[in-house]
């Protein structure tokens, strides 16, 4: 399964997974940061209560290829805005964005056209998390 989760150079994905905000409920970012670094990516989980700034300097420190950020607080709007502005000031756009939680339909559609690659709702399996990184991150190559 470790092959999902490598691009065409045979590196494996390398990731963040983080839990941005006051939002102190973190059971999903780590089922997904295990089965991610199950499937063979490399997994940094930054642990609760992170900034967007946090975050940003934890992706460029460790030279990810994505982000995905879990957020149960409402606060999605704002945070993903942020996240996405400091990744265009770093130059650091083709960093892959994703992110889960208890987000409105409505609200998904306006994530994704400021840049997010895909939201995941409570419930999504992990095999189409990590298929959709690697597809995604592999575009991005």
């Amino acid at each position: 399964m470790s092959k999902m989760t490598e691009t065409s150079q045979s590196v494996p994905i390398r990731v963040v997974v983080a839990k941005p905000g006051l939002d102190g409920h973190d059971r999903g970012a780590k089922v997904v940061a295990r089965a991610l670094r199950d499937a063979g990516c490399e997994v940094i989980y930054t642990g609760l209560h992170q900034s967007p700034e946090q975050i940003i300097a934890t992706a460029l420190q460790e030279d990810v290829q994505a982000i995905g950020l879990s957020i149960l607080s409402g606060a999605h709007m704002t945070i993903f805005d942020r996240i996405m502005k400091l990744l265009k000031e770093a130059k650091a756009e083709n960093i892959v964005v994703f992110g889960g939680g208890i987000i409105p339909e409505a609200d998904k559609v306006a994530l994704k056209a400021m840049g997010v690659g895909e939201i995941f709702t409570p419930g999504t399996p992990t095999t189409e998390i990590i298929s959709w990184l690697q597809n995604a991150v592999t575009a991005r190559a």
